[in-house]
């Protein structure tokens, strides 16, 4: 006879989670979801919300509902809360009866209550410096979250710490690789333009740089989108455009 299968440990299902998504959004969502039915305890699920706080600007990456998503969102709109005040200051806030509530002033408890909101827990992901991370729980009835309730959801975002670290260090990674890719091809463009000048006018670089950069000032427009036009232009896109130096096309003219 078989031994009975031992029920999964939160990290296993977390990386359950992590193997099963399609990507870092889903696993965020599906990690929200999984925290609202975990967190809920007694009753129906939780709304559960993720946010981040990132070069100085605040985001919900993971949600387990529509709902959750808008009331994270009130926060940020006020620019204060306790998903706020937990990610900054990485400690946990409870607030117990959102009809109580004044610590964040009249309208942060009276938006969220509006929601049909009583009680709401936030509690601090520890993510090393990578960036700073609160886990926001939401409940309609009032003092939902009890010392057991707040015991169990600091053990859990203990546990699921170190999930969220790595998804987010990929997503860092992720976005800087995005945006070495931009500058990489704003950088070709503006190389290939400099060329075509060069070509053109039969200068050398540091002239056909300075005949871009004039162009651009002249007409108050972004180096990249005058060195794509240039480009767009000899690649028979558009309409073909010619940049000279100044003194060349002062001479022009006169003629």
């Amino acid at each position: 006879m078989l031994p009975p299968e031992q029920p999964l440990s939160t990290t296993d299902q977390v990386q359950n989670l992590i193997l099963e998504s399609a990507d870092f959004e889903d696993f965020l969502n599906e990690l929200a979801r999984f925290s609202a039915h975990q967190m809920a305890g007694g009753g129906d699920d939780a709304l559960c919300g993720i946010t981040l706080l990132r070069d100085r600007k605040a985001a919900t990456i993971g949600w387990s509902s529509d709902s959750a998503r808008e009331v994270d969102e009130i926060q940020y709109s006020l620019a204060q809360g306790p998903c706020l005040t937990a990610a900054k200051e990485e400690r946990e806030v409870n607030v117990p009866d959102l009809f109580e509530e004044n610590r964040w002033g009249p309208d942060y408890a009276a938006a969220v209550a509006s929601h049909g909101l009583r009680s709401v827990l936030s509690l601090p992901f520890i993510l090393h410096g990578e960036a700073k991370a609160a886990l926001n729980l939401y409940s309609d009835a009032p003092h939902k979250f009890d010392e057991r309730a707040v015991a169990r959801a600091r053990e859990f975002t203990r546990e699921i710490s170190q999930a969220l670290r790595l998804a987010v260090r990929f997503s860092l990674h992720t976005d800087s690789a995005a945006n070495l890719r931009a500058t990489l091809e704003s950088r070709t463009i503006i190389d290939l333009a400099i060329g075509i000048v060069m070509a053109q006018n039969r200068c050398s670089q540091e002239a056909a740089v300075a005949i871009l950069t004039e162009a651009s000032s002249n007409t108050n427009t972004k180096l990249r989108d005058i060195a794509k036009s240039l480009v767009d232009s000899v690649g028979g896109v558009g309409t073909r455009t010619h940049f000279q130096e100044p003194g060349k096309r002062q001479a022009d003219q006169s003629a």
